[in-house]
């Protein structure tokens, strides 16, 4: 409620501890919702709410998915100005190396031939 009363136009979220069990309360007037949930095991989770003048779609970067709670979505540019990608991203305290790396990965594959806001 308060964000689409400030006008918001992403509105970005970690930590959330959804699962399915939500669908029906997560929804939020005049947004579209993205999500990734943790798998396999409690907590975490990211979302992204997408004002509804916008038009976005989510992005799979095809790689190392598995191994990092990211988001990521193209925000279609307005006429004359070029698209965006958004991403949500929580690093666990307890995360590797491994997860660092393949983050690290998805940030460059988002970022190599767009504006990218994080």
């Amino acid at each position: 409620m308060c964000a689409r009363l400030q006008g918001y136009d992403l509105i970005g979220i970690t930590e959330r501890w959804w699962d399915g069990s939500y669908d029906w309360s997560v929804g939020m007037e005049g947004y579209r919702l993205f999500r990734k949930d943790r798998q396999g095991r409690q907590g975490g989770g990211v979302a992204l709410y997408v004002n509804d003048h916008l038009e976005g779609m989510e992005l799979h970067l095809g790689m190392d998915e598995e191994l990092t709670e990211s988001l990521w979505v193209r925000i279609k540019g307005r006429a004359g100005a070029g698209d965006i990608i958004v991403g949500v991203c929580y690093r666990p305290p307890d995360q590797g190396d491994q997860a660092d790396e393949a983050l690290y990965r998805q940030i460059g594959a988002a970022s190599s031939s767009q504006a990218l806001v994080g």
